[in-house]
């Protein structure tokens, strides 16, 4: 595969990955982002902000010498701060559209090129990020869909037009 064949393959995994959560999440409104079932659980805002925050997570860990930040808990005072549904898509279309041009603009050695020592990825290729971004978003876009069903709304099936 040449490098620009490799990068692109990976960027339009994440393409698809945005549109399928999008679709999945877009009978939610504004209206349900304090939604969530369970005081103890995250709100529709907070699922969609903190999908948004793991994807630039993601990024800044493969963009760091130091690779990730594992202060979970300073990542969850920011989501815990977003309240709109509005706002947190906002945060997740410029986390993708980051994360969709950091791919792009990838040589396929830099793709190869491994992850800084962590007990998160360490060693692993910088392009398994790409796997990890969207196993972790579909997970978010699963709960979401609940979500939407708790509230009477029926979700759209992510891989239908």
């Amino acid at each position: 595969m040449s490098q620009e064949t490799q990068s692109s393959h990976f960027a339009n995994q994440l393409v698809a990955s945005k549109e399928f959560f999008e679709r999945s999440t877009s009978v939610l409104d504004e209206a349900d982002s304090g939604f969530r079932p369970r005081d103890e659980m995250m709100t529709a805002a907070h699922q969609v902000a903190h999908t948004a925050e793991t994807i630039d997570w993601f990024i800044e860990g493969a963009s760091r010498p130091e690779g990730f930040d594992l202060d979970f808990e300073k990542h969850a005072k920011v989501i815990a701060q977003v309240t709109s549904l509005a706002a947190a898509r906002q945060m997740l279309e410029a986390a993708y559209a980051n994360a969709i041009e950091f791919i792009r603009s990838r040589s396929a050695g830099e793709l190869a090129q491994p992850l800084p020592p962590s007990p998160v990825m360490g060693g692993h290729p910088i392009s398994d990020i790409v796997w990890s971004i969207v196993e972790h978003t579909a997970h978010h876009r699963g709960a979401l869909t609940v979500y939407s069903r708790l509230l009477g709304k029926v979700p759209l099936m992510p891989y239908g037009g």
